[in-house]
């Protein structure tokens, strides 16, 4: 997963020979896993066909302000299309759009569409090398670039006039690249270190058998992932869940019990910024494992059961630097123990949910949470999808960062 996972992409195709690589960037940009909506200058379409931007998209491709379907026109809107996108890219940007994007000349739906975008635009020039080199050329890019427009600078290489020099439209994967990085550049978590831990831990009576719970992991996945696209480097020690994390951003370690999972904690912590313990962890494990399968006997079996080291505990008494964030799923005196374990382990925030509200804890895709922070400042957020819980604590902590 990159961080143009689920984006929307509007790609702008103006005319030149270098639109042939339109093709090759819409294909790139699905490959991260982001949506694509292509709009074309009317004589774009003379290197590269509609069909071609529409069926590897997978969307109506534009380059007009209305179309005939049979009897009825019907209209491009450029403002919606302006809207749609998370970011804007026009390659390749020839010199004659870039000067019209420059001075607000709005003759087609591509630049009428760039006049009504909110969105961060990039392009990529794609000309000759005289063209590149002219003076009226630098004043566009000056321009551009004081309107905050990115310019994803061309390379040099063979042009199509014979000449070698710059003037080529960068390669889309390292379009691609670029944007990713100005991206990252751009997030809040970009240089941070997170530590989450997630998911259960199963502590083994014998070969066959084991104390559990009924963690999925879903709710650390989700943390894992939101601070990954908020540019940090994430550590998740997951316990044993069938659900996986797939992120560029994401490095996972996975582990079975307790006392795994322990080791690996300690292992990252030190070097994290911000540790935030999502894992629901086995207070007890059988304090005898048995290297046999335990034969079925009559009468009652009783397993003598000792305590786990407490990780987040640990964690409490070895902070440093690091914002520390606990959980607590309570079933009864749900405010009074979140508030009591938050001091007690020496938290920045906990994380309070409890089992007696529909919706909230293990197993479901929702949760319903209560933040308490070490200040005991006290906000409650009504029932959302994990992935929005998700945010709502990752934006507790920029919170608690940088106050």
């Amino acid at each position: 997963m990159s961080l143009l996972q689920g984006k929307k992409i509007l790609l702008g195709v103006s005319a030149g020979i270098a639109a042939y690589k339109s093709a090759m960037l819409v294909r790139a940009f699905i490959k991260q896993g982001a949506q694509v909506k292509v709009v074309m200058t009317p004589a774009a379409k003379d290197f590269v066909t509609p069909l071609t931007l529409s069926t590897l998209s997978k969307n109506p491709v534009h380059s007009t302000f209305y179309e005939k379907e049979a009897e009825n026109e019907l209209w491009n809107n450029h403002v919606d299309l302006g809207l749609w996108a998370d970011y804007f890219i026009i390659a390749p940007a020839t010199a004659n759009t870039l000067s019209k994007m420059a001075y607000g000349k709005s003759d087609n739906l591509l630049l009428a569409t760039y006049t009504s975008a909110k969105c961060p635009v990039y392009f990529a020039p794609a000309m000759d090398l005289d063209m590149y080199k002219h003076p009226s050329t630098a004043e566009t890019f000056k321009k551009l670039a004081s309107f905050g427009n990115i310019m994803i600078p061309a390379t040099s290489g063979e042009l199509a006039s014979g000449l070698v020099g710059q003037g080529r439209m960068a390669e889309p994967e390292d379009i691609v690249t670029f944007i990713e990085a100005d991206i990252l550049n751009k997030l809040p978590l970009k240089g941070k270190k997170v530590l989450v831990t997630a998911g259960p831990t199963y502590e083994s009576i014998d070969p066959v058998r084991f104390i559990g719970n009924h963690s999925t992991g879903r709710m650390g996945i989700s943390i894992a992932t939101e601070a990954a696209n908020l540019g940090a480097e994430v550590t998740l020690i997951l316990g044993p869940s069938t659900l996986s994390c797939k992120h560029s951003r994401v490095t996972v370690t996975r582990v079975t019990s307790a006392q795994s999972m322990f080791d690996a904690v300690k292992e990252s912590y030190i070097q994290s910024d911000m540790a935030i313990a999502s894992a629901a962890v086995a207070d007890y494990r059988p304090a005898n494992f048995s290297n046999q399968k335990i034969k079925k006997k009559e009468g009652d079996l009783s397993i003598q059961l000792e305590r786990t080291a407490d990780i987040l505990k640990w964690m409490g008494n070895h902070k440093e630097n690091q914002i520390l964030v606990g959980f607590a799923l309570e079933t009864q005196n749900e405010l009074e123990n979140a508030q009591g374990k938050l001091e007690r382990k020496n938290l920045d925030l906990i994380v309070l949910n409890s089992l007696n509200d529909k919706g909230a804890g293990f197993k479901a895709k929702t949760n319903k949470v209560t933040l308490i922070n070490h200040k005991q400042e006290i906000k409650t957020f009504d029932l959302k999808s994990k992935v929005e819980v998700a945010k709502d604590i990752l934006n507790e902590i920029q919170l608690l960062q940088h106050a």
